[in-house]
């Protein structure tokens, strides 16, 4: 049993092929390279300044 030869379509799919993989991989490694912001502090706790300046809203007993 011997396999046919590829034909020049398949040629390019698998260059195609190989060009995509090749470039996920750079994706992946730039990635991983980065930092993964473990230091880049948490969320800002006091985003609106003090309770005791906060408005209350009322509705009118008349």
């Amino acid at each position: 049993m011997t396999e046919p030869a590829p034909s020049p379509a398949d040629g390019e799919e698998d260059d195609t092929k190989r060009k995509f993989r090749e470039a996920l991989e750079r994706k992946q490694a730039q990635a991983r390279s980065g930092s993964s912001h473990e230091n880049g502090g948490g969320k800002n706790l006091h985003a609106h300044g003090p309770a005791a300046n906060k408005r209350t809203f009322r509705r009118k007993s008349g």
